[in-house]
């Protein structure tokens, strides 16, 4: 990794509160060191972190992302109910799903236009709404 990734992880995490310790700056430094938003997944991040030779097991990577969605630094992105995604892009934006290919990336929320929601038991309130639109391909 380079330096200005890992500084760049490091100053992510700081943003979030969170102490920089070796295995949370590989994985921010991979997530956000090219100033570029990720959808990751816990495996395909592992993936990476051992494609640099560094060693990270699979459940620090899920116990780490889980921290980072705490910390407000990145969310978690629910597609099926069994499959999660983590992104770094932290605005309220709907998701294409590809079923054929499990890819997970941003829509254009410019078009989305929500007209109304059931109404919210008393005392709730919406804490967030989450749109993923599952694409398959015609064959």
């Amino acid at each position: 990794m380079t330096p200005e990734a890992l500084e760049r992880g490091k100053s992510w995490l700081v943003t979030g509160d969170l102490r920089p310790t070796r295995q949370r700056l590989t994985l921010a430094a991979l997530l956000v060191g090219d100033g570029e938003n990720r959808h990751v997944t816990a495996e395909g991040l592992h993936d990476a972190v051992l494609s640099t030779g560094d060693k990270v097991s699979l459940a620090t990577v899920y116990n780490t992302l889980k921290a980072f969605c705490d910390a407000g630094l990145m969310q978690e992105v629910t597609v099926d109910g069994s499959r999660s995604y983590f992104d770094t892009r932290m605005d309220d934006h709907p998701h294409f799903h590809f079923e054929d290919t499990g890819h997970l990336t941003d829509a254009p929320a410019g078009d989305l236009e929500i007209r109304g929601l059931p109404p919210v038991p008393e005392g709730y309130e919406i804490a967030k709404l989450d749109v993923v639109i599952r694409l398959r391909k015609i064959s």
